[in-house]
């Protein structure tokens, strides 16, 4: 699902403070709520590792009307639907957003397939059956990056790239593996 950045990342890594002159819009830790979220092979522990990494590595991350960030998210999945709780270093809750999952469905179960073809091709398939599954993989993860971004706006203003991160934690979440 996604590459490997840093084997040793955990969801309490986070960004750099604001005194350093780091822009407050932006997140600095992810936290799972494990009660909601199925254990999983360490596999796909480490893709969630990973994909939490990614994103506190780079992200712009900014609630809309508020200036108090940095920020701090915890993910937590109820009834089919991806509970967003954001706080900061001071209030644990300042906001809670709750999307239902319902239309990412599609996109994340394509997503899957096609991945599972892209790894099963990397084994023996040519070089151009390969990059064209990737073209395929990547098209889906745009489209899910930008249904997520389009969900949030009013809500949370993401930058492409953090939207394809998040993007890429909502798939490991539902990665049975």
């Amino acid at each position: 699902m996604s590459e490997p950045t840093d084997p040793n990342a955990s969801s309490a890594a986070g960004g750099e403070g604001t005194a350093n002159g780091a822009s407050p819009d932006r997140l600095i830790a992810i936290d799972l709520d494990q009660g909601s979220i199925r254990r999983s092979s360490s596999t796909i522990e480490h893709e969630r590792e990973v994909a939490i990494y990614d994103i506190l590595d780079a992200n712009s991350f900014a609630l809309a009307g508020r200036s108090d960030g940095p920020y701090k998210l915890r993910l937590s999945v109820a009834e089919d639907r991806l509970v967003l709780v954001i706080g900061n270093e001071t209030v644990a809750d300042l906001v809670t957003h709750v999307l239902s999952l319902s239309p990412l469905r599609r996109i994340v179960r394509d997503y899957f397939i096609v991945c599972e073809s892209y790894y099963q091709a990397i084994r023996s398939a040519p070089p151009s059956k390969i990059q064209a599954i990737d073209m395929g993989r990547r098209g889906l993860h745009d489209e899910g990056s930008r249904l997520l971004a389009e969900r949030l706006d009013g809500k949370i203003s993401l930058d492409h790239d953090t939207a394809r991160r998040l993007f890429t934690l909502i798939c490991a979440l539902h990665w049975k593996g």
